[in-house]
């Protein structure tokens, strides 16, 4: 039955893209903008971005010059980033495919400098799934590549209300969130050398995340 439920989020989430057009709002998000600073500070040129929604992170990457490979479960999603990429002349940095990141990757073995993803990890994932998906992530970053992600933390105030889903999932109108605290970000670190766990603020409840910093050793 959780299974069942769990992988409903899908269909969900097609819906939603689908009904509503630029559901987070067409200006990056902060951890987007942060990741900018770091990447061109650091050199990355090469990035993979993972639940990439409607866009509004990946445009933002590629008017900064990035190649992009971005990657979301929705078929709604990738049609929106597809036609914004074009109609922005930004497909050329672009590359947009349609994958369930509970699938192996669909890339070879090292070739990206960076991944970003900004609250993916805290979908309706189970902890196993998680592990497996850092450990994909790893596989095709570079050595010392970065990945950098946000999730909702448990000092979050939905945190605890809605339907319990398990390992720390609950549903709330519809929608299933995993928080985190910082003991499950230290879990998906093998492999990795995390270099900071930041703490911030978004929206108008306002969400309480973490954004993770980490390193592929």
């Amino acid at each position: 039955m959780k299974n069942t439920v769990l992988k409903n989020q899908h269909s969900h989430w097609e819906k939603t893209f689908a009904d509503y057009n630029d559901m987070f709002g067409e200006e990056p998000s902060e951890p987007a903008r942060n990741a900018v600073d770091f990447f061109k500070k650091n050199g990355v040129n090469k990035i993979l971005e993972l639940g990439g929604g409607q866009g509004r992170d990946t445009i933002y990457f590629a008017r900064n010059g990035f190649h992009i490979s971005v990657l979301d479960y929705t078929d709604a999603g990738i049609e929106a980033i597809k036609r914004k990429a074009e109609f922005l002349g930004l497909s050329h940095l672009i590359t947009a495919i349609r994958h369930d990141v509970r699938s192996p990757l669909p890339f070879e073995n090292g070739i990206f400098d960076a991944g970003f993803s900004h609250m993916l990890y805290c979908m309706a994932f189970t902890t196993q799934e998680l592990q497996f998906l850092s450990s994909e992530i790893r596989r095709v970053l570079k050595l010392n590549g970065v990945n950098i992600y946000t999730v909702r933390n448990t000092n979050d105030k939905h945190y605890g209300t809605g339907i319990l889903r398990g390992e720390d999932m609950y549903e709330v109108n519809g929608f299933i969130v995993h928080f985190f605290n910082r003991e499950k970000i230290t879990l998906l670190a093998n492999g990795y050398a995390i270099d900071e766990i930041g703490e911030f603020e978004e929206g108008d409840l306002p969400r309480k995340l973490f954004q993770v910093i980490s390193r592929r050793t």
